[in-house]
């Protein structure tokens, strides 16, 4: 891949206050793309307090492949992840969490499962089959996903996994609003595409703290959860052909 040519992969890692963890990730990142597809790497800094964007940008230096944007004020995970989609000059894009939780290594995983699929599957949510969280924090993951599954019918076992592989192009289309990222296997189908979970392996957290406690998400979950709904009761797709058209 030449330096001006678009790559096939944008990888977006939103990140806020993850110091400690984005060179070990961005090193990970690297060993499990580099050679196998032309990817790019676009982390986006949600207004970090620590040393997390020094350290990005001395990163720039040694990772060729890697893109820095910046928030002027904290905007929240979902906003990132759309400031780094929008950015991106992939066709698909993988979304890890920046916390290193995420196995970058199972990307070339969730490309395989895309190559293999019909043209209709534009989403495939990575699936935390062992959790390596706290006790709390795994009640609190499936009692919202027993929940979110029962009201949105997304036939998706877990929608709060960080890595993902989807369409640029098809995730720009969809509604935007905070806290989208943990909507979008339903907002996808609500789009009239098809979505696959892929089950992928999950780390401990090696450093840093987690951004959110479980009466946080709870709440902004049942809220968000009810204008998803909404939405999808809302929906209104039908075929498309145009006049003297081929």
């Amino acid at each position: 891949m030449t330096q001006d040519a678009a790559p096939a992969l944008s990888v977006v890692v939103p990140v806020f206050n993850e110091a400690d963890n984005v060179r070990p990730l961005v090193g990970e990142i690297v060993t499990a793309l580099r050679g196998r597809i032309g990817f790019e790497i676009v982390y986006v800094d949600d207004a970090s307090r620590d040393g997390t964007l020094a350290i990005l940008d001395a990163l720039r230096a040694e990772v060729p492949e890697l893109r820095v944007l910046v928030h002027a004020s904290q905007s929240g995970q979902s906003t990132a992840i759309r400031t780094g989609v929008r950015a991106a000059r992939g066709a698909w894009i993988a979304t890890l969490d920046g916390d290193g939780q995420n196995d970058p290594a199972d990307i070339p995983l969730l490309l395989r499962e895309r190559d293999a699929a019909p043209a209709t599957l534009k989403l495939f949510a990575g699936w935390r089959t062992e959790r390596r969280d706290s006790g709390s924090k795994r009640w609190a993951s499936k009692w919202a996903n027993a929940i979110r599954s029962r009201l949105l019918r997304d036939d998706t076992p877990d929608t709060g996994c960080g890595i993902k592989l989807f369409e640029r192009e098809a995730f720009l289309d969809l509604p935007y609003f905070d806290h989208m990222h943990r909507f979008l296997p339903a907002l996808m189908q609500r789009a009239g595409w098809q979505v696959k979970s892929v089950p992928v392996r999950h780390r401990p957290r090696a450093a840093g703290c987690s951004k959110y406690n479980n009466l946080q998400r709870a709440w902004v979950g049942l809220r968000d959860l009810r204008g998803v709904a909404w939405l999808i009761a809302r929906s209104r797709r039908t075929a498309v052909r145009e006049l003297g058209a081929p």
